[in-house]
């Protein structure tokens, strides 16, 4: 009953960031612009309030930069200034890539300064346990012995998603200004789809699939200690 209650509380604790930062002002928009009826820019306005506060109370309270907050926060600036570009077609296509780019530039920015991005968005899947908990921690904190390799998949897997974004960015505007308007309109979706599963695949192969396994068997190493100690102090 116990480790079934810390379980829940773990994998609570680990969403929770995804929750507040990313879910919230991403269903605050649609609430406002499909619920309320409110304009593109006064949904996108209000739905900004809470990353801005959260990016405001961390660097003020908390002495830190809340990466994914401010990324939402970051994200719904250019959107609102993209809201304001009209004329053209191909430069009206053109502009929905402008949110990509400002993601995939956050997420390489981030770990360029040492704190990965992706990461919150990656420990919940990975992290289901207690055990698990405390496996991250020591390799997150260097007291394990992959610590240094765990690290090195943390940084690609962000780097993978950084990458493909821009990739993505980059295919859309020029597919804006080569392909016929009205096989734009719907190829650019198909582009975004695209670079999603590319990011799943290889961020997964490359980054989050090894992390997981380090992580079961760095829990199960502990495991294997604690039930040595017990037995030698039995």
């Amino acid at each position: 009953m116990t480790t079934m209650t810390s379980t829940k509380t773990s994998t609570k604790s680990n969403f929770a960031p995804l929750f507040v930062d990313v879910a919230v002002p991403l269903g605050s928009y649609y609430l406002f612009k499909d619920g309320f009826g409110m304009s593109t820019f006064a949904a996108l306005a209000w739905s900004s309030v809470v990353p801005a506060v959260r990016t405001g109370w961390c660097a003020v309270k908390e002495r830190k930069t809340n990466g994914l907050a401010a990324l939402i926060l970051v994200v719904n600036v250019v959107s609102l200034a993209l809201s304001f570009v009209s004329g053209d077609p191909r430069l009206m296509l053109a502009k929905d890539s402008g949110v990509s780019s400002t993601v995939g530039i956050g997420i390489l920015v981030s770990v360029v300064l040492g704190r990965p991005m992706m990461t919150a968005g990656l420990k919940p899947f990975l992290v289901k346990d207690v055990a698990r908990e405390a496996a991250w921690e020591r390799l997150m904190g260097g007291t394990a012995a992959g610590s240094a390799d765990f690290r090195r998949k943390e940084r690609v897997f962000s780097v993978v998603w950084g990458v493909v974004l821009l990739g993505e960015c980059v295919a859309r505007i020029v597919g804006a200004y080569t392909v016929p308007v009205d096989t734009m309109v719907w190829l650019g979706s198909v582009v975004l789809i695209g670079a999603v599963a590319i990011g799943i695949v290889v961020g997964g192969a490359f980054a989050a699939g090894p992390m997981e396994r380090m992580l079961a068997a760095e829990a199960e190493a502990a495991e294997e200690t604690v039930k040595a100690e017990v037995a030698v102090a039995a």
